[in-house]
C-alpha cells in the first residue's frame, strides 16, 4: 500500500513539474511564429508523455523484465529530462517569488510595487527573460548529459600516481600496480570500447593488478558476456580482488533468500573464471626475491547506511611481520572510520565506490563534484600521518550511462621508497 501511494504521489509531482516548465516555455517562445510555437509545444509534450510513460511502465512491470543495460538506459531516459526540468523550475521560481513579493508589497505601498513608465526603448520583460534563461539552462543540461553518454562513458584515462612508503623493501621499489574498480558490467553498452579499455591497461605491463569491487550492478549473470574481456587482465604477481556493495545483490528484489545466496555464489565463481584471486576478509603475502609485503582484502564495509559485511579484525590477523601492508577496501569511508583509528601500520588503502558521481570538473588543480559533500575522500590520493588512501574514479558507470567531467579511470600506481 505504501509503495502504491508513493508511486501515485511521485507521478503527480512529475506531472506538476512538466506543467510548470510548460508555462515557462510558453512564455519564452511567445514571440515566435504560431506554427513554430505549435511544433515546439508538440515536441515538448510528446517527450514528456513518453518519459512519464516510461516511469509508469517501470513501476508496473516486474523488476526482472528488462536486461540490466536496457534498464540503465530507461532510467537515464527518465532521469535526465527531469533533472533538466528541475533546473528550469529553480530559475522559474525566482520570477514567481519576485512577483509574489511584489503583489504583497502592492497592498502596503502601491507606488513602490508599480513599475515605472516605459521609456519607449525595446526591452525584454523580466519574466520572459527568466523564462528564456530557464529553458536554455534546462536544455543545456540535457545536452550535457547526452554528450556524457556519447563521449564520456568510455573515454578511459590512465592516471599515474607515485606512492612513497617509508618501510618499502628495495625489491618493491618501482613496482607497478594496476587498479580497476567499479566495473558495473550490467551497465555497459559498448563492448568494443570496454575491450579497448582493458587493452590500455595491459599495455602498461603492471607487475600486479587489483580490483576493488562492484563487478556487477546486482546480478552475477551481468558479467557473463564480459568474462572473455576482463580475463585478459593479467599480471606476473596475479590479479587480486574484493567485493563491493553492489556485488551482494542488496538492491534487487529477489524472489527468495536462496536466490540471493545463489547469486553471490555465482559472482564468486565469476572471479574464479576471470582468474582473479578473490579476498574475503583475509590476507596473503606478495613475494619478490624472497622478500614479502602484506596484501589484505576485506569485504564491503561502508560508513553510514552502507553494508558492513567486512571483518577487519579477521582480515588483519597474522600480518605483524609484513614491513608494508596494502589494504583493498571498496568504500573509501572505511579509511577514516576503521583504518586510521585502529590500524596505523596499514600503509596504503585502495578503494573506489564513489565514481566521482560521474559528474564534475577536473581542470588543472580544480577538482569538484557533488559527491564531495557526501565523501571527504572521493577521488585521487590522500595522505595522513604517512598512511595513504587512493580512490579510483571507476571504470564503469551506474544509473546514468555516461560521464561528464569525471572520466573512467585506469590507475597505475608506482611504489617508491620514501
Amino acid at each position: 500500500m505504501n509503495r502504491t501511494f508513493f508511486f501515485i504521489i511521485l507521478t503527480f509531482i512529475l506531472f506538476a513539474i512538466d506543467w510548470y516548465v510548460w508555462q515557462g516555455l510558453k512564455l519564452a517562445i511567445r514571440g515566435l511564429a504560431p506554427l513554430t510555437q505549435r511544433w515546439i509545444g508538440g515536441a515538448y509534450w510528446a517527450l514528456t508523455l513518453v518519459t512519464l510513460g516510461a516511469y509508469i511502465g517501470m513501476q508496473l512491470l516486474p523488476p526482472d523484465y528488462f536486461k540490466s543495460t536496457t534498464r540503465t538506459f530507461v532510467v537515464a531516459f527518465i532521469a535526465i529530462p527531469y533533472l533538466s526540468k528541475l533546473l528550469a523550475v529553480a530559475i522559474l521560481l525566482i520570477d514567481d517569488v519576485r512577483r509574489f513579493l511584489q503583489w504583497i508589497v502592492s497592498f502596503f505601498a502601491p507606488s513602490v510595487a508599480t513599475p515605472s513608465p516605459a521609456t519607449g526603448e525595446p526591452t525584454i520583460p523580466r519574466s520572459q527573460f527568466l523564462a528564456t534563461t530557464a529553458v536554455v539552462a534546462g536544455a543545456g543540461l540535457m545536452g550535457t548529459f547526452a554528450y556524457g553518454i556519447l563521449s564520456g562513458a568510455h573515454d578511459y584515462r590512465i592516471r599515474r600516481v607515485k606512492v612513497p612508503l617509508k618501510n618499502l623493501p628495495r625489491q618493491f621499489h618501482g613496482m607497478k600496480i594496476a587498479q580497476l574498480s567499479d566495473i558495473h558490467s550490467g551497465s555497459f553498452f559498448n563492448k568494443t570500447a570496454v575491450k579497448g579499455g582493458v587493452e590500455m591497461l595491459m599495455k602498461e605491463k603492471p607487475d600486479i593488478a587489483f580490483f576493488t569491487g562492484d563487478l556487477v550492478n546486482d546480478r552475477a549473470r551481468e558479467v557473463k558476456d564480459y568474462i572473455n574481456i576482463f580475463d585478459k587482465v593479467k599480471a606476473p604477481l596475479g590479479v587480486h580482488s574484493v567485493l563491493g556493495n553492489h556485488d551482494y545483490g542488496d538492491y534487487f528484489q529477489w524472489p527468495d533468500v536462496q536466490a540471493k545466496t545463489n547469486n553471490l555464489a555465482d559472482l564468486k565463481k565469476a572471479h574464479k573464471l576471470l582468474g582473479w584471486k578473490l579476498m574475503l576478509d583475509e590476507n596473503r603475502p606478495i613475494t619478490v626475491d624472497s622478500e614479502s609485503i602484506g596484501l589484505i582484502g576485506i569485504q564491503n564495509w561502508g560508513a553510514g547506511n552502507f553494508a558492513k559485511y567486512g571483518n577487519m579484525e579477521k582480515a588483519y590477523q597474522h600480518t605483524d611481520d609484513y614491513p608494508v601492508k596494502i589494504l583493498l577496501s571498496h568504500d573509501p569511508s572505511h579509511w577514516e572510520a576503521q583504518v586510521l583509528p585502529k590500524y596505523k601500520d596499514i600503509d596504503l588503502v585502495l578503494a573506489g565506490h564513489t565514481h566521482g558521481m560521474q559528474f564534475g570538473v577536473e581542470i588543472g588543480k580544480v577538482k569538484w563534484s557533488p559527491v564531495q559533500y557526501r565523501y571527504k575522500q572521493w577521488a585521487g590520493l590522500y595522505e595522513e600521518n604517512d598512511q595513504y588512501l587512493y580512490v579510483n574514479r571507476g571504470f564503469g558507470y551506474l544509473g546514468y550511462p555516461g560521464r561528464v567531467g569525471i572520466l573512467p579511470e585506469i590507475t597505475i600506481l608506482e611504489l617508491v621508497k620514501a
